[in-house]
């Protein structure tokens, strides 16, 4: 899966949709005045909807259907299509991306930027990257927005130097040093987690990373910060829908002192606030 956003084809979206929109019902015209359809994957983002859905929504006077999705194609189509009216799974990166693949205008909400999930590097029998033996193997995410992030983490702890200016486009092809030799072993996301056992050292998603129970805050060797990373996950709509007052009102809630205090205790570092 060298790109997500790419994988557009009418059948898997058409598919995804019908599942992820099965409990919608046929009449999908809500309008600004009806409950805010919003698309999530499950972990954080749908928890974290689910926290202020219980906690928060009706003291603002707002009404939130969540439909909760496994990939990162139909929150997209859903939202363009007029399907739902916002999503929450995403970081800038992947969506530009998306834009420019798919044709589609969908934005970022304003100052709605609600969360990072950092990736982490974990292993089994290391404490330090430095202690990385010669010719180690490490596994990263495949994708193209995830293999880049990870390949930027390694070289901004000096494990690896990359081509100047590459950004969010990085691959193994863009290293320009690597002094210990270091074997890249690229698998999907989720899987990268399992290969622990087989690598010397994997760098895995924050969400991953708690599927496996492991903590960036306490079992990464390194780990993504969340100051000024680009990779913060944020509400976002159709272009053109940024002023609905009940995408204003939950833009609010998810960057609330108590939407922040929620993710600093369940998630205890697996997913950081960044707001």
């Amino acid at each position: 899966m060298r790109n997500a956003a790419k994988i557009t084809t009418a059948a898997l979206a058409a598919g995804a949709l019908t599942l992820g929109l099965t409990a919608c019902g046929a009449d999908q015209d809500s309008g600004s005045d009806g409950p805010l359809r919003i698309a999530a994957t499950a972990t954080p983002q749908a928890e974290i909807l689910a926290y202020i859905k219980d906690n928060l929504a009706k003291k603002a006077d707002l009404e939130l259907e969540v439909k909760e999705f496994t990939d990162y194609v139909a929150p997209n189509t859903a939202v363009q299509q007029g399907e739902l009216d916002a999503n929450y799974f995403q970081h800038k990166p992947y969506l530009d991306d998306f834009n420019k693949e798919n044709g589609t205008d969908i934005v970022p909400v304003p100052g709605a930027t609600v969360h990072l999930e950092p990736l982490g590097v974990y292993a089994k029998d290391l404490k330090d990257l430095a202690d990385l033996k010669k010719g180690a193997t490490i596994a990263v995410p495949n994708d193209t927005t995830n293999e880049a992030r990870s390949l930027q983490l390694l070289a901004e702890n000096g494990v690896i130097e990359l081509k100047e200016g590459v950004g969010f486009a990085a691959t193994p092809k863009d290293i320009t040093a690597n002094p210990k030799d270091l074997k890249f072993k690229e698998l999907e996301a989720a899987v990268v987690p399992r290969s622990l056992e087989d690598v010397d050292a994997a760098v895995i998603n924050g969400n991953y990373a708690i599927e496996a129970d492991l903590s960036p805050a306490k079992d990464a060797i390194a780990a993504e910060s969340a100051k000024d990373n680009p990779y913060g996950n944020f509400l976002a709509v159709k272009k053109g829908d940024e002023d609905d007052p009940r995408v204003k009102k939950l833009a609010g809630l998810l960057t609330s002192p108590e939407v922040k205090k929620f993710i600093e205790e369940k998630y205890d570092g697996a997913v950081l606030a960044a707001f």
